[in-house]
């Protein structure tokens, strides 16, 4: 499997997508996502073909190697990129739920899925450009019971990051919440 190891205390190039958001403090992610690879392959299976039990795979594998690190301790919340209710009733569950929920538990976290919600429907992001994808996405997350979330330490968990526009539209609902710390990770990210 191609590695990345990235951690959460040095800077990686993934942190590089993130640059100038207020609400972010680190990110990371485990593999490499290249197109035709092996991690696509899974990630599809993951994603598309109801293989929900790689999330539990992956999320125990990264859980593992991520209650090493200084910065994740203390953590309050472990919560997936929510999918549209529509995007979930079609394909069944999320794709990113059960990964982060195997995480949650191996930084002895809270998992949440109901703080984060998807309140906008937008198409498949696979073929947009940065710009297209960050347009595509905007506003489309906002929070429920925010105030149970100010000033709690929290792990926001997707499966890919390319661009980073979902993540940053994730963010974006985060803003207002001036004493949370904000930390992200994805189960890939494309070299």
């Amino acid at each position: 499997m191609p590695l990345t190891e990235y951690d959460f205390q040095s800077e990686n190039p993934v942190d590089r997508l993130f640059f100038g958001q207020r609400a972010v403090e680190k990110t990371s992610a485990f593999l490499f996502y290249s197109p035709g690879g092996l991690v696509q392959k899974l990630i599809h299976q993951l994603k598309y073909q109801g293989r929900e039990q790689l999330g539990d795979l992956f999320g125990d594998w990264y859980g593992m190697q991520l209650r090493a690190e200084p910065a994740l301790q203390n953590l309050d919340f472990v919560m997936p990129v929510p999918l549209h209710p529509r995007k979930r009733r079609q394909r069944g569950y999320n794709q990113c739920s059960r990964f982060a929920r195997r995480i949650a538990a191996h930084l002895g976290a809270r998992y949440s899925e109901g703080h984060l919600v998807r309140t906008a429907h937008s198409r498949t992001q696979t073929a947009r450009n940065r710009w297209n994808r960050w347009e595509g996405i905007r506003g489309a997350f906002s929070l429920r019971n925010p105030e149970e979330l100010e000033g709690r330490r929290i792990l926001l968990v997707d499966d890919v990051i390319t661009t980073g526009s979902t993540l940053e539209a994730c963010a974006e609902a985060f803003a207002p919440l001036s004493r949370t710390t904000l930390l992200l990770a994805a189960l890939a990210t494309v070299p």
